[in-house]
């Protein structure tokens, strides 16, 4: 092999073997409640009261599943007008944005 070509192996190899639960930077996070509150809020509230959707506060997710919830943030609702927001999010950013309505942050 090339030492193009090892390099990119390796590099490669690292990518792959990074854990999926890696913590998102500050950023992503600032970008993930921005959503929360603009896309999101604008069919459930922009407190997330309610709406045209259901409500997303804490007391109301309590007894959700949380995979059900991140399901349904990345594959929609079929039959409602709950988009599916799979190819914008990855699972990793939709688990994160489930905890943080659970936990109320943004609020």
């Amino acid at each position: 092999m090339r030492k193009t070509s090892k390099r990119l192996f390796a590099l490669a190899m690292v990518i792959q073997l990074t854990p999926v639960s890696a913590a998102l930077d500050t950023a992503r996070q600032a970008e993930l409640l921005y959503l929360l509150k603009h896309d999101c809020g604008s069919c459930h509230g922009m407190t997330r009261k309610g709406g045209l959707g259901p409500p997303l506060l804490p007391g109301n997710l309590r007894d959700r599943p949380p995979m059900l919830m991140e399901n349904t943030v990345l594959d929609g609702r079929p039959g409602t007008p709950m988009p599916p927001w799979r190819g914008l999010l990855t699972e990793q950013e939709a688990h994160w944005l489930v905890e943080a309505m659970r936990r109320g942050e943004g609020l």
